[in-house]
């Protein structure tokens, strides 16, 4: 969403902390994908002491143990969140110990529900099935590939973002979906990541995402009957806002996905206002539409929200819970629709750029 142009911060000391998956009994997640972009237009953040700290280092502390990164194919409009800067963020990560799920767009910009517009270099196999396919396997492969060569690989591999849709379309989504066309493409991605951990000798989650419960549970009865069942976790985007389930039954499509599927299960996307203020011109996306009663638009609310959501998770069953961009503060930048931020009122900072009481909802990792 921002494009911004300044110079790259510095890469941290390169480091290979030990494996520590199987200590992970629930995984509390942030996608960080916007924080090098922050940086580079001059955003600091501050810990709960309002001491200047590297914002990895900071969720890092609070408890955070696994970092989201979005990788899109070659986004020529920023010079974000491609590969080489998606290769530092998974540096950056690792270097404080936390783990990495790396999320595949499949595209040069954003992907979910309503869009999932194939890279630009692939458009012309966009009526090849097989051809498209060995082009999606290829770039997974070699991506994780060169992640292993530099001791990168993440832990969690995510083939596709929101894919509600067929993958790799043009312009308008078709529907419905060719399933025939979407499992055979899907299926390599897949493929790409099983063959990787099997030569290098790793263990990497592969994770289908799809955005609210209630289209996961026709979707994932789509691809199974399609021969989609290679795969470890359901992923899902949980927000109120959007979703037929409210907080107090959001635990039964969880459930319902979990014993059908006997996948684990995981909220990769959820967020919560901690004011209705606007700190830039840019218009906040959670507004009062978002607030749901008993939880206030304070900092204290997004904590209670969010340690509800994961108490709803556990309830079923699920195994996770990641924050969607909550270092994506307020900056001169610009998105592609206004200056600023359109998350600052939903960051776990507040408008001073320090960490607020939301974010301790990482602290009971520790315990």
């Amino acid at each position: 969403m921002i494009s911004c142009s300044s110079q790259e911060s510095n890469n941290p000391t390169d480091s290979n902390p030990p494996d520590n998956a199987n200590n992970i009994d629930f995984y509390y997640g942030a996608d960080l994908s916007y924080v090098n972009e922050m940086i580079d237009c001059g955003a600091i953040y501050k810990d709960f002491d309002s001491s200047i700290k590297d914002p990895y280092k900071i969720f890092a502390d609070a408890g955070t143990n696994l970092v989201r990164i979005r990788l899109w194919h070659n986004p020529t409009w920023t010079n974000y969140s491609n590969y080489k800067d998606v290769k530092k963020s998974i540096q950056r990560a690792k270097a404080e110990g936390m783990q990495v799920l790396l999320d595949f767009h499949y595209s040069d910009t954003w992907t979910d529900p309503s869009k999932q517009e194939i890279p630009a270099a692939w458009l012309s196999e966009i009526d090849n099935t097989e051809a498209l396919g060995d082009l999606l396997y290829n770039y997974t492969y070699n991506t994780l590939n060169d992640l292993f060569a530099s001791n990168l690989l993440p832990d969690i591999v995510q083939v596709g973002n929101e894919i509600n849709q067929m993958i790799l379309q043009e312009g308008e989504s078709i529907s419905p979906i060719n399933w025939e066309r979407n499992a055979s493409l899907i299926n390599k991605g897949i493929k790409a990541v099983r063959d990787i951990a099997s030569e290098k000798n790793k263990e990497i989650g592969v994770m289908l995402h799809i955005a609210q419960p209630e289209n996961g549970l026709w979707w994932f009865e789509q691809a199974t009957s399609a021969g989609i069942t290679d795969y470890d976790w359901i992923g899902l985007s949980y927000y109120p806002l959007w979703s037929d389930y409210t907080l107090s039954n959001v635990a039964n499509p969880l459930k319902t996905l979990i014993s059908t599927y006997k996948k684990r299960l995981m909220i990769v996307e959820t967020a919560y206002p901690f004011t209705l203020d606007n700190a830039d011109s840019a218009n906040n996306i959670l507004d009062s539409n978002a607030l749901i009663s008993g939880y206030p638009a304070t900092q204290q609310g997004q904590l209670d929200y969010l340690n509800a959501l994961k108490a709803k998770i556990l309830e079923a069953g699920g195994e996770g819970l990641i924050y969607w961009e909550p270092a994506w503060v307020s900056t001169n930048c610009s998105t592609l629709w206004g200056q600023g931020s359109h998350w600052d009122n939903a960051t776990l900072f507040d408008h001073n750029n320090q960490a607020n009481l939301g974010m301790k909802f990482y602290n009971a990792s520790k315990n």
